[in-house]
């Protein structure tokens, strides 16, 4: 059984920084392709940033420059910094894991102004 647990998340102001982990519970974790998503009040879940076991990593247009995903294989962890962070990157942020698309159950991020 796959899972994946957030933390991280909390209150923070525009401008500032948080730093999201996601550790996962199975073998073999180098090999999975990581992801971060986000789901704002009354919006759709959309991609924020991914990580392959190649550690090619891709941005949502709107973070690029200010949040990095990474990944330590050795604590089977992901991670997302996000600094310069905006009102509208409040949100639950959730990881995700794949092949199989395993989902955790997020951590809320919200960003006063």
């Amino acid at each position: 059984q796959v899972q994946l647990v957030e933390s991280g998340g909390g209150l923070v102001q525009a401008g500032g920084s948080l730093r999201l982990s996601c550790a996962a519970s199975l073998r073999l974790f180098s090999t999975k392709f990581m992801g971060w998503y986000r789901q704002a009040p009354g919006k759709q879940r959309e991609l924020v940033a991914t990580i392959t076991s190649a550690y090619f990593t891709n941005y949502a247009d709107y973070v690029k420059g200010r949040f990095t995903i990474s990944r330590d294989n050795a604590k089977n962890t992901v991670y997302l910094q996000m600094n310069s962070l905006k009102p509208e990157d409040t949100a639950v942020y959730y990881c995700n894991l794949k092949p199989g698309d395993y989902w955790g159950k997020g951590t809320l991020v919200t960003v006063s102004s």
